[in-house]
This record gives C-alpha cells, sequence and structure tokens, in this order.
C-alpha cells in the first residue's frame, strides 16, 4: 500500500509539472513592405500551436520583377506549429524580457527599410506591442524575428482562402 501510494504521488506531481500553462495567449508578428521584396504577412500563433497567416507578397513565393508586386495577394494560411519550433520560440520569447523592451525601435532617417510589429498578448491580458524599423532592435529580439519569419518555410501551410 506504500508503495501505492509513492507511485500514485509521482505520478501526480509528474502530470502537474508537464501541464503548465503559457504564459503567452497570443503571440503577433507583422512583416512589413520595403522598397524590394521583402516579404509581407502577418502571422498568429496561438497557445495550442495553431497558427493562420495572412500573407500579402513574398511570403511564399520569390519576388524577381515589379510586376510581381502587382499581382493577387497570396492568401491566408493555416497549420499547427511543430512542437520542437514552438518550445524555441516560447524559450527564446522567454529570454527577452519582453515587459522591458522599448516600444519602438529604428531609425526614420533611412527610409527603404521593412517594419516589423512584434505583439504578444500574455495570459494575464496585458499587452506588449514592439514596432522595429529596420528589425534591428536588439540582437535576440532580432532572433525571434528571424525565428517567426522561418516559420512560412518550415511548415506545412494549408490555404484556407
Amino acid at each position: 500500500m506504500k508503495y501505492l501510494l509513492i507511485l500514485l504521488s509521482i505520478t501526480l506531481l509528474i502530470s502537474c509539472a508537464t501541464t503548465t500553462k503559457s504564459k503567452y495567449s497570443k503571440i503577433e508578428y507583422e512583416a512589413g513592405a520595403c522598397f524590394g521584396f521583402c516579404p509581407i504577412f502577418k502571422i498568429t500563433i496561438n497557445p495550442d500551436r495553431t497558427a493562420v497567416i495572412e500573407a500579402e507578397r513574398f511570403t511564399f513565393t520569390e519576388g524577381r520583377t515589379k510586376d510581381d508586386m502587382s499581382g493577387e495577394k497570396e492568401g491566408t494560411f493555416k497549420t499547427t506549429i511543430k512542437e520542437a519550433d514552438y518550445q524555441l520560440l516560447l524559450s527564446k520569447l522567454d529570454s527577452l524580457d519582453l515587459k522591458n523592451l522599448k516600444d519602438y525601435y529604428g531609425n526614420k532617417n533611412v527610409t527603404d527599410l521593412p517594419t516589423s510589429h512584434l505583439k504578444i498578448t500574455f495570459a494575464d491580458g496585458t499587452q506588449k506591442h514592439i514596432e522595429d524599423y529596420g528589425k534591428g532592435g536588439t540582437e535576440k529580439l532580432d532572433e525571434v524575428y528571424q525565428l517567426i519569419e522561418d516559420l512560412r518555410k518550415s511548415q506545412d501551410w494549408t490555404k484556407v482562402n
């Protein structure tokens, strides 16, 4: 009986430890236009790892000529982010100390750089919105941008419209 209680206690502790709730209720990232062929899209990632991309230009395709800029929008796509990629994203976000980052980074004296917007909604309902003109805020922030942008190519996206 004693061993059964110990086993039950260990099982309960392990199950509690593995069901930790994410501290982020929504992760949104928007990549804006530049004077070239920069990807233009908005991605929303939920705690259940589901994600939606609203792809405008050069999200899944490469631009080669100015005619590529006037075509139809690429559309809306969905996926479930792979567990390892999602956990990596969470760990990089955790390392940022998000609430203490500035709300704006960039140099408005340069006129052809893309603007990114990272908007995090925390589980307690508070939000952090970082606008970054030129994507040069901090080194760790740039790693998060790159990881999110890489999701365009590393996940299996399904077009919904």
